[in-house]
């Protein structure tokens, strides 16, 4: 679908929370190196997943918005066939079904709103730490199979989900442009406002798109609490225009405490929308709402009544 197509640049869109955490510690569900790609496995795991986006598909029709389907991919890129015991074949099925599974909740659904199919694309290695930074060259040769293997299936977009690293996403925007695929780039950021790397997001976005002469068809900001990057925004700016979504965080908590925990911080649900709805006032180009880590249904509704209803 090409970039002025998509749907959520013109109207409010959500997505869903965060799959991860509460596949795991809200629904009991062991994910593998937190990968949720695992779940496709298990007929019990496939109705995790069903069951999951089902209720975000209801509010969506409740609130009369789009929504984005984001699959379950994020951690499914090819150096982790291996630790999940898995052949590159397998896999790629795996991938493949990911898909598979959106399009037909999408056609079961018959909704008169409008659902876009995102792969889910994240990062090569840790979604906190950057760890050894590949070139631009090298991430675009590495994110391309996957890529590939989820446009061949169906999806919609591309959306490059927790990017710590600014060489990385350039070469995931020239993954999709090669593809000829949209892709929205989502850079997560630390307490401070700055990327993993150090880098501004201002920076960040600007190198993205003198890179790829302004490929991504947006930005977004995700597994951050909004106080992290809210002052970071700047009213006005070019490069703000370009940042259309939030999938923020439930908790104030850095990606190193985040790390350590071995219970969910789920926040304030209440608290978060109210940040939310100052968020959107301030920069209403922020169009597509959703969660991130320890966020679940409960306070993607709160925002989409708190910011909807703004």
């Amino acid at each position: 679908m090409a970039a002025a197509m998509l749907p959520q640049l013109d109207r409010p869109f959500l997505t869903d929370a965060g799959l991860e955490t509460d596949i795991l510690f809200n629904r009991g569900i062991d994910l593998p190196h937190f990968a949720s790609i695992t779940l496709l496995q298990t007929d019990e795991g496939r109705q995790a997943l069903e069951d999951y986006f089902s209720g975000f598909m209801e509010l969506a029709r409740r609130m009369d918005t789009g929504l984005i389907l984001e699959s379950a991919t994020w951690r499914a890129s090819p150096d982790w066939a291996e630790p999940l015991g898995l052949s590159p074949e397998e896999l790629d099925a795996l991938n493949r079904e990911a898909i598979s599974l959106l399009i037909c909740l999408r056609e079961n659904a018959s909704a008169a709103y409008p659902i876009i199919i995102s792969g889910c694309i994240g990062p090569r290695g840790d979604g906190y730490d950057p760890g050894r930074i590949m070139k631009p060259e090298e991430a675009e040769a590495y994110h391309f199979h996957q890529a590939r293997v989820l446009v061949d299936a169906g999806a919609d977009m591309l959306s490059a989900i927790t990017m710590t690293n600014v060489p990385e996403a350039i070469g995931l925007a020239r993954t999709a442009r090669k593809l000829g695929a949209s892709v929205a780039i989502s850079f997560t950021v630390e307490t401070d406002g700055r990327l993993p790397t150090g880098d501004e997001l201002r920076d960040a976005i600007a190198a993205v798109d003198e890179s790829t002469e302004a490929y991504p068809a947006y930005y977004m900001i995700n597994c951050a609490h909004p106080t992290h990057f809210a002052s970071s925004l700047d009213e006005g700016a070019a490069w703000t225009a370009r940042v259309r979504g939030v999938r923020a965080n439930a908790s104030r908590c850095s990606h190193a405490e985040l790390d350590a925990m071995t219970e969910l911080d789920k926040g304030d649900p209440v608290e978060l929308a109210e940040l939310h709805r100052q968020l959107q006032e301030a920069f209403p180009q922020i169009k597509i709402l959703g969660g991130c880590c320890g966020t679940d249904l409960r306070h993607v509704t709160a925002i989409a009544e708190s910011c909807l209803s703004y």
